[in-house]
C-alpha cells in the first residue's frame, strides 16, 4: 500500500494491443521496518517504479526497509541494478535493507536468487525466507 494513498500500485506494460499488469509494489510496516512486497517482472520497464518506492520510503525517513522479492517471476539486469542501488542508497543512510526470497528459493534458488548468484552479487545482501525473519532483529540471514 502507497503511504500517500493507501493503495497498491500497479505497473502496467501494452504487448501486442493488450494490457497486463507485470508489476505490484505494495507497502507496508513492520515495527520499524518498511516492507515493500513486490510481485510479478522485475525488468527494464518496472524496475523503476520500485526504485522510486525504495526513494519514497527513504525520503519519508524510513532507515530500515524490507524488500519482499518472494513473488517475483522474473528478473533481469535492470531490477538487480535496481536492488544494487537500493542497497547502495540504504548504506548512504546508516539505514538496513533485507530482502525476502521464498524460504525454499532462497537455500535452492528462486528465480531473483539465481539471478543474484549468477552475477556474483548474492553475498551484497542479507536474505531472509519470510516476513518474520527479516523483520526479527535478531534473526540471522541465510548464508548466500
Amino acid at each position: 500500500m502507497c503511504s500517500g494513498c493507501n493503495r497498491t500500485h500497479p505497473v502496467r506494460k501494452r504487448a501486442k494491443g493488450f494490457e497486463r499488469v507485470s508489476l505490484k509494489v505494495a507497502e507496508d510496516e513492520q515495527g520499524p521496518w518498511a516492507v515493500l512486497q513486490v510481485s510479478g517482472e522485475m525488468d527494464l520497464v518496472t524496475s523503476p517504479a520500485v526504485r522510486q518506492h525504495v526513494h519514497d520510503a527513504v525520503a519519508d525517513g524510513r532507515r530500515s526497509l524490507v524488500l519482499d522479492l518472494s513473488e517475483v517471476r522474473f528478473c533481469d539486469s535492470s531490477g538487480v541494478g535496481v536492488l544494487i542501488a537500493a542497497r547502495r542508497l540504504m548504506r548512504s543512510c546508516q539505514g538496513r535493507l533485507r530482502l525476502i526470497l521464498p524460504a525454499q528459493g532462497a537455500v535452492d534458488g528462486s528465480h531473483v536468487n539465481r539471478v543474484l548468484a549468477a552475477l556474483g552479487v548474492r553475498r551484497l545482501f542479507e536474505v531472509y525466507p519470510d516476513l518474520l525473519t527479516a523483520v526479527d532483529e535478531a534473526a540471522a540471514p541465510l548464508s548466500a
